[in-house]
């Protein structure tokens, strides 16, 4: 048995059931398999060993009630995975399906991402199995106090700086920063994603979408090709999706699909500004599914549809993990998918993934495509530590410049390996290499 087989047992009896968990590390120990030739170092310091353990795992009861005056009891949760190139960094996610399995993978996940950006993040996640959906504004802020009541003894500007993801906006960072600054005493930095009128960065809100298509138009860009006129399929309708959306639309790409959990919206003419405004309004302010665009314009929608069904050049991925699989990923490629940028974490299973490698289409994997709002957080990071806010045109600048760096990494270390194009191998390798190096310059901790 390979050392990398064994640390992937070992991965999978030490984490029982946590299958998520288990496909983040396999696709990231096969990638780096080839570096240890070359970092024999790496080996004898046991680096792979001790990266697929967290360096600590936070779990606790978050009690709240109701607008009725019923108790009801949520677990949180929150996975330091590694500081060794700056403090925990990664999102909280608010979901029925959250649970330790998850959270790990989305901070193992993390890890890399971080350490793309080229900023001094480690990697990190939490979240809580709590739906914020159907659930009153009142009822959202007690169980936010609640959520920080007790996640407040483990984070801090120089210590771990949550973010959002699935389910957690503005409002729920405004509910928890305002707990954390009560409890704790101090306006600081721990928070980002947070309103601009208290210390949250410009360019935030846009920031994963807006990176994703940056990210992807560099990888059209190396191949001789551009956005502009492509038809673009969009999965989820949140945060990532909406900007998503509106990059397409200001580089001249007609985007056709949204969805949500309960189905997809397929319009043929494209989605645009007005309709974009629309969907803004219904998101975003309403709070309403997104069935009711096709109510408003008269188009296609297929309930529990997905938009991989549909005819396009690029594919974006933007609503959760593994929601393309093979038969899905398939068909895209048979359809004459050109792109897929993945705006989701881990949006396509690995028999998914496998299908876009070997059939050559340009393949951006989430940890790095999807940096974006993670490199703004870090950028929200410095503005609180120098207390001066900078303008969404210098944000935006530095947010394009981060997601070619990004671009060109990957793409150097997939060439290094014999791998061209392989971005999922390059992002990995020089995550990875960032990470391992630090590690081993810091002694076995």
């Amino acid at each position: 048995m390979s050392m990398i087989d064994k640390i992937y047992k070992q991965v999978e009896e030490r984490n029982p059931g946590e299958k998520e968990f288990h496909q983040a590390v396999k696709e990231v120990l096969e990638s780096v398999e080839p570096v240890l030739d070359k970092h024999p170092e790496f080996v004898s310091a046991k680096i792979l060993d001790r990266i697929v353990e967290p360096e600590r795992q936070i779990m606790f009861r978050v009690p709240w009630m109701d607008d009725n005056g019923e108790v009801h009891v949520n677990r949180g949760f929150r996975v330091q995975f590694n500081s060794a190139i700056g403090p925990y960094k990664g999102g909280l996610r608010f979901h029925p399906s959250v649970y330790l399995g998850i959270i790990k993978f989305l901070g193992f996940e993390q890890i890399f991402k971080n350490a793309l950006t080229g900023l001094a993040m480690g990697g990190g996640k939490g979240g809580s199995d709590f739906d914020p959906k159907g659930k009153s504004d009142a009822e959202v802020m007690r169980f936010c106090h609640s959520f920080m009541n007790e996640l407040y003894r483990y984070i801090g500007p120089d210590t771990d700086v949550p973010a959002g993801d699935i389910g957690v906006g503005a409002r729920e960072i405004g509910y928890m920063f305002g707990q954390y600054r009560k409890v704790v005493n101090r306006f600081e930095g721990v928070f980002t994603g947070k309103g601009p009128e208290w210390g949250g960065s410009l360019g935030r809100p846009e920031a994963t979408g807006y990176g994703l298509v940056y990210f992807t138009q560099e990888m059209l860009k190396d191949d001789g090709k551009d956005l502009k006129g492509k038809t673009v399929t969009i999965s989820g309708s949140g945060n990532v999706a909406q900007f998503a959306l509106d990059k397409c639309l200001q580089l001249g790409a007609k985007v056709v699909t949204l969805s949500d959990s309960s189905g997809t919206i397929y319009d043929p003419e494209g989605i645009d500004r007005d309709k974009f405004e629309y969907v803004m309004e219904l998101k975003n302010i309403r709070r309403g599914r997104i069935e009711e665009y096709a109510e408003e314009y008269g188009v296609e929608y297929v309930d529990r549809g997905v938009p991989w069904v549909y005819e396009c050049d690029i594919a974006l991925p933007c609503a959760t993990q593994n929601e393309i699989d093979g038969k899905d990923a398939q068909t895209l490629v048979d359809n004459g998918v050109t792109a897929v940028g993945e705006g989701a974490n881990m949006p396509s299973t690995p028999e998914a993934m496998d299908i876009f490698l070997e059939s050559g289409i340009l393949f951006g994997p989430a940890k790095a495509a999807n940096a974006g709002g993670v490199s703004v957080s870090g950028l929200e990071m410095a503005q609180n530590s120098q207390r001066v806010p900078w303008s969404f045109e210098e944000v935006d600048s530095k947010l394009q410049n981060i997601m070619k760096n990004i671009y060109a990494a990957t793409s150097q270390q997939a060439k290094k390996y014999g791998k061209e194009k392989n971005f999922v191998l390059g992002a990995n390798v020089a995550g990875f290499m960032k990470v391992a190096k630090a590690m081993l310059d810091q002694g076995l901790i």
